[in-house]
């Protein structure tokens, strides 16, 4: 390919190409640079990272089948990754963003991510994946609207508002990281943001004056598309809207039965979309919380996070005490009842004009079973980690397919055990054999003292079951196999079980993890490498042409990324060249 010349090159391009007609799907692009501020949304001056010099980032706005490009610069001084959660990036887990598929984007260095939003709408997030980052920010809310050839099944909202909710400490994520890495507990958080920003100071004596607060303008009469997405390290939120109702319509890409919840609870890397009307009288303003699950109150009255709803035609701010969420530390059983009631919207359109709940998932075959078992914390080696199965995962040097590409012995072993080991936990780089388009039941066993949230790359799953005690095949008996809400995040309880059924239709190597940061941090995850045995390049994307080296190919990095070299139109670009040519040619020519 030439190196990109003057005006005459692209004209005879264009000149060869006027007779065609061409409607491929559109490029969006997006410029991320990431890099440290001081913030102090709880009053405390610390470093948190920005996107673009803001905290949070800030939306990124696609729509159904547009080709994403994310151009990140990385000028934190430590390696980054960001990955995008629910995004299923269809045969293409290259850009997935996590350590056993990417190499790391090194410090004041950039990289571009490509991928298509196919068939897919609803509310995600992204965040930076190495090094516990998360915990100092670098996310943003990450919106798939649906093609206006779709209807919505709900009426159109007047306005979006999107709110990232989370625990917080006012230490900063270096400081976190050593706290786990000398084998200690990160303790109760220091508070809970919303939009970056601190409580509201209902309570003089809880908050301190001068912190920053979140403020929800809105119209009275109107309706409102509500995304809210927990972003927070190891805390389960309990969000409500005071005196509102809120109408369920979406979750993690599918629409659900709809509902209204007076609150719910949203467990670490959720995202749910409510509808809310502003319907109250504006005598005040009303608060909007988002307080932690399953601890002691009285210690943990702290750990609340505070915004504000203010109609525009409001009287006042807001007084007195807040709405109470449930009262239920010792009976964990309104909050699984509360799970159990999302279900699958089987009537509605996703994405694509059939409706997205007629796959009957309830009539196929099983083809394989996994349990994984979560534990508490162990000591492994005089280092304190977690595990699935009595593994605690260690990324490979080498990501996973790369590592196949290039043939590196050694890298990860694909000798995942479908049951828990019996032996003492080990550290371990095994990861699980999928077949590709099998269709696996897996059972989330939680025996650990915390509630966790279980995430799989590239897909959704149907949640099918979830209970107290230990997972039996007899336990079966209680699935719904009909209306399941399809999701990729799904709350696993202390002492419970969450059965999850996964249609493995998606070539790649894909990562399976809790959401909990520091039990992820500490090594419960793993990876499931699915591989078509007749892979005719059609199944799976091949490496990006911008792909970058690490382990045991490194040195075939070289100069490709260097800010010296000449700019050559290759992969994306190419791409995007290819479309904006042919797309003007359509326009001009004189007929199809």
């Amino acid at each position: 390919m030439e190196f990109l010349g003057h005006s005459t090159w692209v004209l005879v391009h264009i000149a060869l190409f006027s007779g065609l007609c061409f409607a491929a799907d559109p490029f969006v692009n997006f410029e991320l640079t990431y890099s440290f501020i001081t913030a102090s949304p709880l009053g405390v001056p610390q470093q948190v990272i920005a996107v673009n010099g803001n905290f949070p980032g800030h939306p990124l706005n696609v729509t159904t089948n547009n080709n994403v490009v994310v151009n990140v610069t990385n000028k934190l001084n430590e390696d980054l990754l960001i990955t995008w959660p629910g995004v299923q990036m269809r045969r293409n887990s290259w850009q997935d963003g996590v350590l056993g598929t990417n190499c790391p984007i090194p410090s004041n260095r950039k990289w571009d991510y490509q991928f298509q939003v196919k068939d897919q709408i609803g509310s995600f997030f992204y965040f930076p994946s190495l090094n516990f980052q998360r915990a100092a920010g670098g996310f943003g809310s990450f919106i798939i609207t649906n093609r206006p050839v779709i209807s919505l099944p709900f009426a159109a909202p007047d306005g979006d508002i999107i709110l990232l909710i989370g625990d917080w400490y006012t230490q900063n994520h270096t400081a976190l990281r050593q706290t786990l890495n000398a084998g200690k507990d990160l303790g109760m958080p220091d508070g809970v943001l919303i939009n970056g920003k601190g409580p509201y100071r209902y309570n003089t004596t809880l908050v301190p004056d001068g912190i920053a607060y979140e403020t929800v303008s809105v119209e009275p009469g109107k309706t409102y598309r509500v995304r809210v997405h927990n972003v927070g390290i190891s805390t389960s939120l309990n969000f409500r809207i005071q005196n509102h109702n809120m109408l369920l319509v979406e979750t993690e890409g599918h629409y659900t039965s709809q509902q209204n919840y007076s609150n719910l609870d949203i467990h670490v890397g959720q995202s749910y979309t409510f509808l809310v009307t502003m319907d109250q009288n504006a005598s005040t303003d009303y608060y909007i919380v988002a307080s932690a699950r399953f601890v002691n109150e009285s210690l943990w009255q702290r750990v609340t996070g505070v915004a504000v709803l203010q109609y525009s035609n409001s009287k006042g701010a807001a007084t007195g005490p807040l709405p109470p969420g449930p009262d239920d530390l010792y009976d964990k059983t309104f909050s699984m009842n509360q799970a159990r009631s999302i279900r699958q919207n089987v009537s509605a359109s996703g994405a694509r004009p059939n409706p997205q709940g007629s796959f009957h998932y309830g009539s196929i075959n099983v083809t394989d079973t996994y349990v994984l078992r979560s534990m508490p914390l162990v000591t492994i080696n005089n280092t304190l980690r977690a595990t699935f199965n009595g593994i605690s995962f260690v990324n490979p040097e080498t990501p996973i397919r790369l590592a196949d590409q290039h043939k590196v012995k050694g890298a990860y072993k694909l000798d995942y055990p479908k049951k828990p080991l019996t032996g003492a936990p080990k550290l371990d780089i095994s990861v699980i054999n999928g077949t590709y388009k099998g269709f696996i039941e897996v059972i989330l066993q939680n025996n650990d003292t915390i509630m966790q949230s279980f995430h799989m790359d590239g897909y959704s799953f149907f949640v099918v079951g979830m209970d107290y005690g230990n997972w039996t095949e007899s336990s079966r008996g209680t699935y719904n196999k009909w209306d399941a809400i399809a999701r990729c995040t799904a709350q696993v309880f202390p002492g419970a079980w969450t059965a999850v059924l996964i249609s493995l239709d998606n070539a790649g190597a894909w990562n399976l993890r809790v959401e909990n940061l520091d039990r992820w941090y500490l090594g419960q995850e793993t990876y499931m490498r699915i591989v078509n045995p007749e892979e005719n390049g059609e199944t799976e994307f091949s490496a990006p042409s911008n792909i970058l080296y690490c382990g045991a190919l490194k040195n075939l990095q070289g100069s490709q990324n260097s800010s010296n070299a000449p700019m050559l139109i290759t992969g994306w670009k190419l791409k995007l060249f290819f479309t904006l040519l042919l797309t003007l040619s359509a326009a001009i020519s004189i007929s199809c």
